[in-house]
């Protein structure tokens, strides 16, 4: 049995701030015998501001640079994702996430789909890799990467049994209604990430940023959801942390014991999907 906790939190550029916010939390959850804590896309150093006609961007950040060792040392011995705007080398930059813990990077992820211009600000990932954790293997997803069954399933198809998806995700930015919970753009999140658990019969973990940047305001909804699909725990549209425990190898095992949606699939016969298998 782990527990397992996703944040719901607001993030701006101030680096300082931001670092404040992630040990307050993760103090909190380490109290509370948190073992796995996902925080949101561009948790260190805030999201895009070009959306909204801005030119400053969130600073740019080397896995082997200081902010991710701080990022490394605050976790201790939990496993901790966290969302960073990466610095390639040049010109370079991804929208990336990290998984840290034991003292050491664990794994990353490039985002692989850019929504909204942001290939304007960022060059895309091209994989999608799971890796061993001291919980589990987990696999990583940014926020519209979800939107793409092709990518968590690939995930799962790589081993994962938890999947991190780390999200700035904002409501309608048209006919948007003033409660959070009646928004279309929090339905679909909402819908993704239990669609995405329930197809791939994994854990899915989802974290998102709180508040407004800019014109964006977010829809928060982090949450923990079983392989069958159900939301064990959630922070609804508000911020907070949603802290679920799991037994992730019997409910895998629960979950595919009968029909294992990995088992049965017949590649065979969807032909369409083989050029971009390849």
């Amino acid at each position: 049995m782990i527990r397992i906790a996703a944040a719901a939190e607001a993030f701006d550029r101030d680096l300082e701030a931001d670092f404040a916010r992630i040990e307050r939390i993760v103090a909190a959850a380490r109290a509370d015998g948190v073992h796995l804590l996902a925080f949101p896309e561009a948790c260190l150093g805030g999201y895009l501001a070009h959306l909204d006609g801005g030119a400053d961007q969130p600073p740019a950040l080397r896995l082997d640079g200081p902010e991710i060792a701080r990022l490394t040392a605050i976790a201790g011995d939990m496993v901790v994702c966290a969302g960073y705007c990466e610095d390639g080398g040049g010109d370079t930059r991804y929208n990336s996430v990290v998984c840290v813990g034991a003292g050491r990077v664990l794994g990353n992820h490039r985002k692989v789909h850019q929504p909204l211009r942001e290939s304007a600000s960022y060059d895309s990932g091209d994989s999608f890799t799971a890796f061993d954790t001291p919980i589990g293997r987990i696999g990583l997803l940014i926020c519209y990467d979800k939107a793409f069954p092709e990518a968590a399933r690939s995930l799962a198809l790589d081993g994962a049994e938890i999947i991190v998806c780390v999200s700035a995700w904002p409501g309608s930015r048209t006919n948007a209604p003033d409660d959070l919970a009646e928004d279309r753009w929090t339905r679909r999140f909402d819908l993704f990430d239990r669609a995405r658990a329930l197809e791939n019969q994994v854990v899915w973990v989802s974290a998102n940023q709180s508040g407004r940047f800019g014109s964006l305001r977010f829809v928060c909804s982090a949450k923990v959801v079983d392989p069958g699909g159900d939301v064990l725990a959630t922070t609804g549209v508000a911020p907070g942390v949603a802290v679920a425990d799991v037994d992730v190898a019997g409910a895998l095992a629960a979950a595919r014991r009968s029909m294992a949606h990995l088992r049965d699939r017949r590649p065979d016969a969807y032909r369409a999907l083989a050029p971009s298998m390849m």
